[in-house]
């Protein structure tokens, strides 16, 4: 194909998945609100006082959560889209392997946004409570920031799960092997630091919390580098000798 075919491919694809977007988002803003009624009822948020400290904070949560929602409804769909792309480029048996992929990635995010609400966000709030009521202070949160901050620790969790993915597929067709990323480890754990330090208030507890997932989840997609490779080498040695 050409660069012109290339990116008329390129444009097909993203068309489609706008217009699932939109579909999605539409879907979104009859979910939002029994989604957030759901959230304001759970146990880490009843004794928390929200409040609206202005006009608009209703509304924008509102639309927070039906963009939110529509993202993660068509995100198999942005990764099917993204695979037909790259699709020609591959072999008949990578096709059909990184194919495969797209529920798994799916999984692991809805995984990591598991993870991160039931486990990291509670811990956190919990933390935050006790060192008010340590130092007399009042709690008086605004709903915007609270959602705000669910937001922000949430969602990146849910991408990061992807690495053990992204690495299976590097591996795969071969751009990434075990060894360089055990010789980028030091590099990746720096980088995992800062994304941890973005994502989470500016105390050790908080961040050990998010820090050490992120750490283990490098290590797992190492392992599973390890496996995908031997086994591609394998499929390969199979292949010449056939």
């Amino acid at each position: 194909m050409s660069l012109m075919d290339h990116a008329e491919e390129l444009r097909r694809r993203i068309i489609i998945v706008l217009v699932f977007f939109v579909l999605a988002l539409i879907g979104g803003f009859f979910l939002s609100t029994p989604i957030i009624t759901f959230l304001q009822q759970a146990p880490q948020a009843q004794d928390l006082p929200m409040n609206a400290f202005r006009m608009t904070d209703p509304f924008r949560i509102f639309m927070n959560f039906s963009l939110a929602v529509g993202v993660i409804i068509i995100i198999p769909v942005i990764l099917y889209q993204l695979w037909a792309f790259i699709a020609p480029g591959l072999h008949e048996n990578e096709r059909k392997a990184t194919l495969a992929y797209i529920p798994i990635a799916f999984l692991l995010f809805l995984g990591g946004l598991a993870f991160s609400y039931f486990i990291l966000f509670p811990n956190i709030i919990n933390f935050m409570s006790r060192l008010s009521e340590r130092l007399n202070i009042t709690e008086q949160y605004g709903i915007n920031e609270y959602f705000s901050f669910l937001f922000q620790l949430t969602l990146p969790f849910g991408f990061l799960f992807q690495l053990p993915v992204v690495v299976m597929f590097l591996t795969r067709i071969g751009l990434v092997t075990p060894a360089f990323l055990r010789q980028i480890r030091k590099y990746a754990y720096f980088v995992l630091l800062v994304i941890a330090g973005l994502i989470t208030p500016p105390e050790l507890f908080s961040h050990l919390l998010v820090t050490v997932p992120l750490f283990i989840l490098y290590e797992v997609s190492i392992a599973i580098s390890v496996f995908t490779y031997r086994r591609y080498q394998q499929v390969s040695k199979n292949e010449k000798e056939v």
